[in-house]
C-alpha cells in the first residue's frame, strides 16, 4: 500500500514537472541563459575594434565609478522614476475613484483615461514635443495670454527633466487607472452601506475602508509602475536625445547609445548589470518591506 502511494504521488510529481518543463526552458533561454552571458561580458573589453574580447575584470565598473556622465545620468533616472510613479498613482487612484460611480457618460471616461496607453510611445513624443515647441507650442501660446515669456522646456537644462517627467505621468496614469479600479470593484459593497448608515463621511470612509482595501493593489501597481518607468525611454530619441547636457538622459538609453552608437558591448553590460541590481534593490524593498504592513484579508 505504501509502495503504491510513493508510486502515486511521483506519477502525479512528474506529471507537474512536465508541465512546468516548456516554462523552464524558455526561462532558460530568454532569461537565465542571456542574464549569465550580460554578467560575463561585464568583465570583458569587447568594442567593435577588438577582434578578440580581453578579459579585464572589474575595469569596466572602476571606469563607470568615476564616470561623471555616468552619475549624472543614474541621478536622472532615479529623480525621473521619483517624479512619475508615485503621481502617476495618485492620478490613476483619483481617475479610479471617478470612473467606479455610477454616471452618465462613464464608459466614455474610462476610454478617454486609458486612451494614452494605447497610443504609441513614438507618437506621444511627437504630440508633446508640439506642446513644448518654443514661442508656438500650445503651453508657450497659453503663457503668451498671460503675458508670460515662451520657455524652452525642452532646451533648458532646469527644465527638461520636468518636462518628459510630465508626459510621462501623462502616458501611465490611464494604464495604472485600471488596476485601481479592479481593486474597487472587488470591495465589497455592503461595507460601504454600514459606513452609510453609520453616516461616515466620504474622506472617513476613503481613509478608513477603501484605502486599506486598496493596498494589495497598491503595492502590486507600485512595483509595476516603478519598474516600468525605469524602462520608459522610448521618447528620449524624439523629444531630446538625452540632451541637452545629459539633462534628460537615462539609464536605459545610455544603455542603448553605448551599445549600438557606439558599439562597446563590455561596457553596455556593464550598466545593464548595474541597472538589473537597481531593479533587484527596487523590487526587495517593495516586496519585503511594504508587503508586511498590508493585510489581505
Amino acid at each position: 500500500m505504501e509502495k503504491r502511494l510513493v508510486a502515486r504521488r511521483l506519477r502525479e510529481n512528474m506529471h507537474a514537472w512536465l508541465l512546468l518543463l516548456p516554462t523552464f526552458v524558455f526561462l532558460a533561454m530568454f532569461t537565465f541563459y542571456p542574464l549569465y552571458k550580460t554578467v560575463a561580458t561585464s568583465f570583458y573589453l569587447k568594442k567593435l575594434a577588438i577582434r578578440v574580447p580581453q578579459f579585464i575584470g572589474g575595469e569596466n565598473y572602476r571606469h563607470l565609478w568615476e564616470d561623471a556622465k555616468f552619475w549624472k545620468v543614474l541621478g536622472n533616472t532615479i529623480v525621473f522614476v521619483l517624479g512619475t510613479a508615485p503621481i502617476a498613482m495618485a492620478i490613476a487612484l483619483a481617475m479610479a475613484l471617478f470612473v467606479n460611480r455610477a454616471i452618465r457618460g462613464n464608459g466614455f471616461m474610462r476610454t478617454f483615461y486609458f486612451y494614452p496607453t494605447v497610443i504609441p510611445a513614438v507618437a506621444i513624443a511627437n504630440i508633446w514635443l508640439f506642446i513644448y515647441t518654443p514661442r508656438y507650442g500650445i503651453l508657450n501660446s497659453i503663457l503668451g495670454w498671460f503675458h508670460i515669456p515662451s520657455v524652452n522646456w525642452l532646451g533648458d537644462v532646469g527644465t527638461v527633466l520636468g518636462s518628459t517627467i510630465a508626459m510621462a505621468i501623462w502616458k501611465e496614469a490611464g494604464f495604472l487607472m485600471v488596476f485601481y479600479l479592479s481593486g474597487l470593484q472587488n470591495i465589497p459593497k455592503d461595507l460601504y452601506e454600514a459606513a452609510d448608515i453609520d453616516g461616515g463621511r466620504p474622506w472617513y470612509i476613503f481613509r478608513k475602508i477603501t484605502f486599506p482595501l486598496l493596498m494589495p493593489s497598491t503595492l502590486f501597481i507600485f512595483i509595476i509602475a516603478t519598474t516600468g518607468t525605469f524602462k520608459l525611454v522610448d521618447h528620449l530619441p524624439v523629444m531630446t536625445g538625452g540632451g541637452p547636457d545629459n539633462a534628460s538622459n537615462l539609464l536605459l538609453y545610455l544603455i542603448y547609445e553605448t551599445a549600438f552608437k557606439f558599439w562597446d558591448e563590455g561596457m553596455a553590460a556593464t550598466l545593464t548589470v548595474v541597472l538589473i541590481v537597481l531593479l533587484l534593490i527596487v523590487s526587495c524593498i517593495q516586496f519585503f518591506g511594504l508587503d508586511k504592513k498590508i493585510h489581505y484579508s
